[in-house]
């Protein structure tokens, strides 16, 4: 399903401000996220969605970041550092294959995977692990955008989170995106 990564330099274009009229990052968040959560931010970029999650995590709450691209992760560490939220936030770079993030195993609230599946070489290997990364009846927001990924394909991308257990409970309506809200079944 890999096609290419996003470029580093259209990092910048992510972050323009009239991209909040399209994605607004509360409104696709907030019904989501609460205080004191730990949430995952995956293929975080230059954290168009960490520094709103950062806010609604509160100072008790963690975003844990990872990218394949470290310069996407540096910048977003200076804009945390800007926004004095980078005490909220984790970065780790991952490779294509691997989030690379055992260490948090179990420990997941929520989990965001806007526009970024479709980047992924192994899809199935990608939600196992975001499936072990997750609490028990934890969520992912799954977002593709309608340009990369038709309907075929992301209904065989729902298909794999199936096999991980993870199942689709509802579709949020996000401007130009397929999604999908996935919960973890129960231990």
């Amino acid at each position: 399903m890999a096609k290419r990564v996003c470029p580093y330099w259209l990092g910048y274009w992510l972050l323009n401000p009239l991209r909040r009229l399209i994605h607004n990052p509360d409104q696709i968040l907030d019904p989501h996220v609460t205080r004191g959560m730990t949430v995952l931010d995956i293929g975080s970029a230059m954290g168009f969605f960490t520094l709103p999650l950062a806010h609604l995590v509160g100072p008790q709450g963690r975003v844990i970041c990872v990218d394949v691209q470290e310069k996407m992760l540096h910048a977003l560490q200076n804009r945390a550092q800007k926004a004095q939220l980078a005490d909220r936030i984790i970065t780790r770079a991952c490779e294509p294959t691997s989030l690379g993030l055992a260490d948090f195993y179990g420990q997941i609230d929520f989990a965001l995977a806007f526009a970024v599946v479709h980047e992924v070489p192994d899809v199935p290997n990608f939600f196992q692990e975001v499936s072990n990364l997750l609490k028990p009846e934890a969520g992912c927001l799954l977002a593709e955008p309608k340009g990369h990924v038709s309907a075929q394909d992301f209904e065989a991308t729902l298909v794999l989170a199936g096999h991980a257990g993870l199942t689709s409970v509802s579709h949020p309506l996000i401007t130009w995106s397929r999604t999908a809200l996935l919960k973890k079944g129960k231990a």
